[in-house]
């Protein structure tokens, strides 16, 4: 889940107990399992509000989609998805402004 492992978490297990003790140990984990489940309820109430705010359009909304690199993805593909766009045409139009062999580049003067 957070790229721990095995090892990792026999580690925090043995801290815990050696930072601890083993007679107050169980009463920190209950402690800590519900702080998880009161982040969780959280995080889930925040996103059914979000989604009750944004309206029925948006009521596959996760807060995943929230982030900008999954936003671009997705709208990227649905527009290569959309039966409008033309390939043909978005493919001759980068290649009009392309240099054409053994053209040299342009070169301005007033640019260093």
């Amino acid at each position: 889940m957070f790229g721990i492992g095995l090892p990792e978490i026999g580690v925090i297990i043995v801290v815990a107990l050696i930072a601890f003790g083993p007679d107050r140990l169980p009463d920190y984990a209950r402690q800590a399992g519900r702080m998880v489940r009161q982040v969780r309820k959280f995080a889930q109430a925040a996103q059914q509000d979000l989604r009750d705010e944004l309206g029925p359009e948006f009521a596959d909304l996760t807060l995943a989609d929230l982030d900008p690199r999954v936003a671009i993805r997705k709208h990227i593909l649905e527009a290569l998805d959309d039966e409008d766009y033309d390939r043909a045409a978005a493919v001759a139009d980068v290649a009009k402004d392309m240099l054409k062999p053994g053209e040299r580049p342009p070169y301005d003067v007033e640019a260093t």
